[in-house]
């Protein structure tokens, strides 16, 4: 038994910090596609926004942890909002931060999922993932939120475990095209909220009234960084 051990530690080690050959061209293209077909179709969107929420929150929780804040609680709802609960001080570098996590945090997650990508480290990607997902499980607080981060941990499981060198690349690949593109749509939805007067209560004003910036700036913010980040993940994409 401790020789098996022994054997099967570095093996999984240098799999998990191994490199892992890009795919071929047409299944970067082919992802792209994909991607493009969950993210801008209205009914599918209204589904996949799921996937986008959990990024949401897991951000604003991440950056509260790390910032000092106590994270309480994570909610995510059917209708793709959710809720991120922590404790500290109602003010201050801590609470701007975590505030202005929420809508970059899909985008950057898809920038970081690239750089790896590019790296070839598919493995880690995935691995990396499915880590984040079940310290994300912990801090759920209502039974669809469960539902919805216990689904995509497994499906990260799943492939990561059970599935070959060409699925496992063509799925690390559509979810990364799928947090870039997708990163893009949720700030663009709020603004559409915000001129018909609705969404008083957003990230963005929550961020105003603690900084005194015009939410128009930070909702500006929120554009420039997905857009960069579709510009500078796609290229890492494209060309490793």
């Amino acid at each position: 038994m401790d020789s098996l051990a022994a054997t099967a530690l570095p093996d999984l080690w240098d799999r998990l910090t191994g490199t892992q050959p890009d795919p071929d061209l047409w299944v970067v293209l082919a992802t792209l596609v994909a991607a493009l077909a969950v993210v801008v179709p209205h009914p599918v969107w209204r589904l996949a926004r799921n996937a986008v929420t959990i990024a949401h929150e897991g951000g604003h929780g991440l950056v509260a942890l790390l910032t000092g804040r106590q994270l309480t609680g994570i909610r995510l709802h059917s209708d793709t909002s959710g809720l991120t609960v922590s404790r500290g001080k109602p003010y201050g570098l801590g609470m701007i931060l975590t505030a202005a996590a929420g809508y970059t945090a899909p985008s950057l997650l898809g920038l970081g999922g690239a750089a790896l990508l590019a790296a070839g480290r598919i493995t880690l990607l995935l691995w990396a993932a499915t880590a984040l997902l079940v310290a994300m499980l912990v801090m759920i607080r209502n039974a669809y939120g469960v539902l919805t981060v216990f689904l995509a941990g497994g499906a990260f499981l799943l492939v990561s475990w059970l599935a070959g060198p060409q699925v496992q690349a063509a799925f690390a690949y559509a979810v990364v095209w799928f947090l870039l593109l997708g990163g893009v749509r949720p700030p663009f939805e709020l603004q559409g909220k915000r001129s018909r007067g609705g969404a008083g209560d957003s990230d963005a004003d929550q961020l105003s009234r603690l900084t005194h910036v015009p939410a128009g700036l930070w909702l500006f913010l929120f554009h420039a960084v997905s857009l960069c980040s579709l510009i500078g993940g796609g290229r890492w994409l494209l060309e490793g």
